[in-house]
């Protein structure tokens, strides 16, 4: 009888340590399972967006909810239009001041991303990503504004899904469509009409190289459209403008 209650004991024990091992086992597995569910929920996303468009992205949905704080009513101002209806000149105006290599990087632009670190390890914060076009859309799709070297390997991540199924024309053409161009404004149509009251169709290389110019900081620009700095930069992707290289 004690030998029998020897072995129960035993197993008992075994029984707990096998149970043990088990949950750190998933305390171990659990986050990097948890994380590669995420990353196919953003791939799935962007393989549904191939050939259908994106109603909200992550940048119009904290805008809104923000602007809904003071005012409950309030609507972003974004229309959809396809790629023939933006301007050309519009399109080599972005390439031109935000990712003059656009055409041919594979979704992150390594050289620029190293001036960044440099720049960034200078002055012992992230002031600056070096972000790609493909990045940037990565950016507006799926994630925040906030600046952490966790969220710019994120960000790379969902640069390259997007580059691996997209044309480089169809991520020029979402970007353009829901990139942030002042407070409630979103995308080349509601922008082309929000600043000049025409269709992005007609925008003229001044007009679309000022456009440009606002992205880094559109809503500040929004409220401080007299900026010289928002003239003498224009001027300058007016000058680089036609040497870009559209997909």
């Amino acid at each position: 009888m004690k030998g029998a209650g020897t072995a129960g004991r035993g197993t008992s024990r075994s029984a707990k340590s096998t149970k043990k091992i088990k949950w750190v086992r998933w305390i171990l597995l659990g986050p990097i399972l948890l994380v590669l569910l995420v990353q196919l929920y953003f791939f799935l996303q962007i393989c549904w967006w191939v050939r259908f468009n994106p109603s909200m992205t992550s940048f119009m949905s904290a805008q809104l909810s923000a602007m809904r704080e003071s005012n409950p009513k309030a609507a972003l101002a974004h229309k959809w239009v396809p790629y023939a209806a933006i301007s050309a000149k519009l399109k080599r105006a972005v390439i031109a001041s935000e990712d003059a290599n656009f055409a041919e990087h594979d979704g992150v632009d390594w050289v620029a991303l190293e001036k960044a670190f440099a720049r960034n390890n200078t002055r012992h914060r992230v002031v600056g990503g070096g972000s790609t076009i493909t990045q940037q859309l990565a950016k507006n799709l799926f994630l925040t504004g906030s600046r952490s070297y966790l969220r710019k390997g994120q960000e790379m991540i969902i640069a390259f899904m997007l580059e691996t199924v997209m044309s480089k024309e169809r991520i020029l053409e979402i970007y353009l469509n829901v990139v942030e161009f002042g407070r409630g404004v979103f995308g080349a149509e509601a922008a082309a009409r929000h600043y000049f009251r025409v269709p992005a169709a007609s925008l003229n290389a001044a007009q679309a190289a000022r456009l440009a110019v606002m992205l880094p900081n559109p809503r500040f620009y929004d409220r401080h459209r007299d900026s010289n700095y928002l003239a003498r930069r224009t001027g300058l992707i007016m000058n680089r403008m036609n040497s870009a290289e559209l997909p």
